[in-house]
C-alpha cells in the first residue's frame, strides 16, 4: 500500500511540466544583502581584491513544494497510510529535488563564467564552486565590498546588492557571499564570582560526566544506541586526543567509532598551536556518546557554510537519524536552510539545536536556527542527581537558557497552535521555543586543546542538544528492534502527546526557575519547553 502511494506520487511529479523561463538577470528566491549594508550602518572601507579566491555554494530550490508540504503532513499524521514511511535520498530527489536538466544548467552557467565546479550532491541541491572575486562579481552582478562591522571590532565582506545571475533556472540561495555573522558555539564559561553548584557528578570535582546524564534521564541499561549513527554539525575540526583524554580521566572507554568528515574542504583538524579551540567539538562528542555509548558510529560534519554541512547530513550514506547542532548564527534570510530541514523531516532525521545561552530571546538575538519550525529546539536546566552516577533527583530552569518567541518571525507551526492557546506568554502568531530541555548549568567535565581538563567551568545548551540526539538514538534503537522506522521529527508527536495523561510519564515537568522575563511553569513554558526526558518517552515514541 505504501509503496503504491510512493509510485503514485512519483507519477504525479513526472506529469508536472517543467518550464524553464529564459530570462536575464534572474533574482534569487532568498535574500543575501545585509540590512546594515543597505542602511549604511556598516561603513564601506574598500573592496575585496579582484584576484582573491572565494568558495560558494549555489543552492537550487525544491520542485513541487506544495506536494512536499502535503507529504510532510502525511508522514507525521498517525492516521495517514504513509505515517513514518520516510523517503530515501533517492526517492526524495526523484520527487522533490531539482531536475537533472536544471542542475546541469547551473553547472554549465558556472563553468561559462570562469568558476570551477568542485563539488556536486546526489540530491542535486548544491553546486560547490570556486573562483576569483572578479569572476564572482561578474557572474552575479554584485560588488563584494569590505565593511566595518557596526557592533564588533572587525571588518566583514559582503555583496552590495542581490545577486542577479544570467541564468535560465531559479536559484534558491548562494552561500558564502558574506562573513557578517560568524557562527558561535552555544557555550558559556562560568563567570567570575559565580560558585559551582556541582555536588553529585561522578567526574573529577563532582562534575558531571556524559554517563551521568544517561543515568539521570535514562535509568535503564538495555538500550545503548546500538546500530544507530549520530551526526554533529561543527564549524571547526577537532583533536581526537582530547576525546581520549576525557574518557581516560573519567575512567571510561569510548567504543563508538568517530568519523571526521569535511563537507567542503574545511580542515578536520583543530590544534591550539594553529589558534583553534575544540572545547565545543569535544563536548558534543562526550555528551552524545555518554547518552548512547553503544552507537555504531558518530560523524562530525565539518564545514565553513551551513549549506555545505546540512546538505552533507541530508545525503549521507547511511543517513544519521539523529543530528545535533550547538552553533548559532544569523543569516541574511531566515529561510535559507529550510530546504535541508524539510529533507531531514521527509527522510526521518531529527535535528536538535541548542537554544542559546543569553537568556530569553529578543528580536536582536542571534540564535538561528534554534527557532526554525523544522527542528527541535533544546533549552537549558539545572540538574541535581541522587549521587554520582545516580538517577534524577530535581531540576530547575537554567537562568541563562534561551527561549521565547521566534526572533526570526517564523509562523507558528500547526503542531504548536493548540498548546499556545492555553498560555498567556506564548505567541499564537509566531513559533515558540524551546521544545525540550536538559542540563546546561556549569556542572560539566570538559577536555580541550591538550591542556588540563576543567571541572564545572563550562555550561550551555551546547551540552543539552547532543544529549537529546543521543537519547533519540536509544528511541531509534528500540524502534529498529520493533521492526519500525525511526522516530523522525519528534515535535508533532510530543506536542500532541503532552496534552494527554502521557506527559507526566514522558517528561520531567520543570516548574521552577526563570530565564530573563520568562518563568518555568506547570506544563510547557518558554524556558524549558516540555522539560527533560524520562524513560516513558522511549515507550511513547517507539510505539
Amino acid at each position: 500500500m505504501v509503496r503504491k502511494l510512493r509510485t503514485t506520487l512519483l507519477t504525479i511529479v513526472a506529469l508536472v511540466p517543467v518550464v524553464n523561463i529564459v530570462c536575464q538577470a534572474q533574482s534569487l528566491v532568498t535574500r543575501h544583502v545585509r540590512d546594515v549594508v543597505l542602511n549604511g550602518q556598516a561603513k564601506s572601507v574598500g573592496r575585496l581584491p579582484a584576484s582573491q579566491p572565494m568558495r560558494l555554494v549555489l543552492v537550487l530550490p525544491h520542485r513541487n513544494q506544495a506536494a512536499l508540504d502535503s507529504l510532510l503532513q502525511e508522514l507525521y499524521d498517525p492516521s495517514s497510510p504513509s505515517y513514518h514511511n520516510f523517503l530515501t535520498v533517492e526517492e526524495f530527489t526523484a520527487m522533490f529535488g531539482p531536475s537533472q536538466e536544471d542542475y546541469d544548467a547551473v553547472i554549465s552557467f558556472a563553468q561559462a563564467k570562469g568558476l570551477s565546479v568542485v563539488g556536486t550532491s546526489r540530491n542535486r541541491m548544491n553546486v560547490d564552486v570556486t573562483g576569483t572575486v572578479a569572476n564572482i562579481e561578474e557572474a552575479f552582478h554584485v560588488t563584494v565590498g569590505v565593511y566595518q562591522h557596526p557592533t564588533e571590532n572587525r571588518t566583514f565582506y559582503a555583496a552590495d546588492r542581490e545577486p542577479t545571475p544570467d541564468l535560465s533556472v531559479a536559484l534558491w540561495h548562494i552561500s558564502g557571499l558574506d562573513n557578517y555573522s560568524i557562527p558561535q558555539p552555544a557555550l558559556r564559561r562560568r563567570p567570575s564570582g559565580v560558585q559551582s553548584e556541582a555536588t553529585t557528578g561522578s567526574c573529577p570535582s563532582a562534575s558531571f560526566c556524559g554517563s551521568d546524564m544517561r543515568a539521570a534521564y535514562y535509568e535503564g541499561t538495555a538500550l545503548t544506541g546500538s546500530g544507530q549513527s549520530l551526526g554533529l554539525l561543527e564549524y571547526y575540526g577537532t583533536d581526537l586526543a582530547d576525546l581520549t583524554t576525557y574518557f581516560k580521566n573519567a575512567g571510561q572507554t569510548n567504543n563508538v567509532p568517530i568519523t571526521l568528515l569535511s563537507t567542503d574542504g574545511t580542515s578536520t583538524s583543530c590544534l591550539e598551536s594553529a589558534g583553534c579551540d575544540d572545547t565545543e567539538q569535544t563536548l558534543d562528542m562526550t555528551q552524545a556518546i555518554g547518552m548512547a555509548p553503544g552507537m555504531a558510529s558518530l560523524v562530525m560534519y565539518v564545514g565553513s557554510t551551513d549549506s555545505a554541512i546540512f546538505n552533507a547530513m541530508a545525503t549521507a550514506s547511511p543517513l544519521n537519524a539523529q543530528l545535533s547542532s550547538s552553533w548559532t548564527w544569523s543569516p541574511a534570510d531566515p529561510n535559507t536552510d529550510n530546504p535541508y530541514f524539510e529533507e531531514f523531516a521527509a527522510q526521518g532525521q531529527n535535528l536538535f539545536q541548542a537554544a542559546g545561552d543569553d537568556s530569553a530571546w529578543k528580536s536582536s538575538s542571534e540564535i538561528f536556527p534554534a527557532d526554525d519550525v523544522y527542528l527541535t529546539s533544546v533549552g537549558g536546566t539545572d540538574l541535581t542527581t541522587s549521587g554520582a552516577g545516580g538517577p534524577w533527583s530535581s531540576e530547575t530552569a537554567w537562568s541563562d537558557g534561551g527561549g521565547g518567541i521566534s526572533p526570526d518571525k517564523y509562523a507558528i507551526p500547526s503542531w504548536q497552535t493548540a498548546t499556545a492557546g492555553g498560555c498567556s506568554s506564548w505567541s499564537t502568531t509566531y513559533r515558540n521555543g524551546p521544545d525540550v530541555s536538559a542540563n546546561a548549568n556549569f556542572t560539566f567535565y570538559t577536555c580541550a586543546d591538550q591542556k588540563a581538563c576543567l571541572a564545572n567551568e563550562y555550561g550551555g545548551t551546547s551540552f543539552a542538544a547532543p544529549m537529546w540526539a543521543g537519547y533519540i538514538a536509544l528511541v531509534n534503537e528500540q524502534l529498529a528492534a520493533n521492526g519500525k522506522s525511526p522516530a523522525g521529527f519528534i515535535n508533532p508527536t510530543i506536542y500532541a502527546q503532552n496534552v494527554t495523561a502521557r506527559y507526566s510519564r514522558d517528561f520531567h515537568d520543570i516548574t521552577s526557575g526563570t530565564s530573563g522575563s520568562y518563568s518555568a511553569v506547570t506544563g510547557y513554558d518558554l524556558v524549558t519547553g516540555w522539560g527533560s526526558p524520562k524513560d516513558g518517552l522511549i515507550t511513547t515514541l517507539a510505539h
